[in-house]
């Protein structure tokens, strides 16, 4: 990943596959004087490798062997001197098409990139739901044998969608990278990959949207609980996630669903 390369100046592309290897393929690039501006290639190459291995489990099976592959990325992390060990290390000063990211002025353009790529990503993720292999994904979610006598390729369909999730997972770790300044091996423990599923489950399915909407109510209720009872907080994450269960099996979306259809009956 070290080059003698000067990239100050460049906005470089790199589309991602988990956050945990987005962030240190962005350690590397921003080392180099250039702004990470995408997750990382090689992050994309690494989930779809992964993927071969990764579409042949489902439920719990896929779930465990997730949580063991980013344990593995953990211990990595933990025993590299040069990736910074237990302590992780600093980010060096960003540049954007020359100019240094820095300041308040530097953090609305982090900010401003964050909302954009958020945005984007958001759309073309729209779009490939409702693509063919976005429906078929639903029919594999129903009832997979059949998907499989109608003569499409489940294994092929789940590695596309593998890899678009992986890659979007990597963008978002390169931009915590570029927004934090800072690289902690503890972001890619198994607690991280608990907050993902407490999103999944806080937001429900059914539009692209739902996980934005779980996201920032997540990050609202983890801020409140830190600040009012910071020696409690989990427990107050807890307790909001069997709320959930509870009384939303099916997710915040589930509401905007049961209004939509109200009108529908209307």
């Amino acid at each position: 990943m070290t080059s003698n390369r000067d990239l100050t100046g460049t906005v470089v592309a790199i589309t991602g596959a988990t956050s945990g290897i987005g962030r240190e393929t962005a350690r590397q690039l921003v080392a180099e004087g250039a702004l990470v501006a995408l997750g990382g290639l090689v992050s994309a190459i690494a989930g779809y490798v992964l993927g071969f291995v990764m579409v042949r489990y489902r439920e719990i099976f896929f779930a465990m062997l997730s949580l063991a592959l980013s344990m593995i990325l953990y211990g990595i992390l933990v025993r590299s001197a040069a990736l910074g060990s237990t302590d992780g290390f600093n980010l060096p000063q960003p540049s954007f098409f020359g100019f240094a990211v820095n300041g308040p002025a530097g953090r609305l353009l982090v900010y401003a990139l964050t909302v954009v790529m958020a945005t984007g990503t958001a759309m073309m993720l729209h779009r490939f739901v409702n693509s063919p292999a976005g429906v078929i994904g639903e029919a594999i979610l129903t009832n997979e044998i059949r998907v499989e006598y109608l003569g499409t390729s489940v294994t092929g369909v789940l590695h596309l969608t593998y890899v678009i999730g992986a890659t979007t997972a990597g963008l978002g770790g390169a931009l915590i990278a570029i927004a934090a300044g800072h690289i902690d091996p503890d972001l890619a423990y198994w607690t991280t990959s608990g907050e993902f599923v407490f999103v999944a489950i806080l937001s429900g399915i059914g539009h692209v949207a739902a996980p934005l909407l779980g996201m920032a109510v997540f990050e609202a209720i983890r801020s409140f609980a830190f600040q009012y009872s910071p020696y409690t907080w989990q427990m107050v994450v807890g307790i909001s996630m069997l709320a959930v269960i509870l009384f939303l099996p099916s997710g915040l979306w589930s509401l905007f669903a049961r209004r939509r259809r109200a009108r529908g009956a209307a």
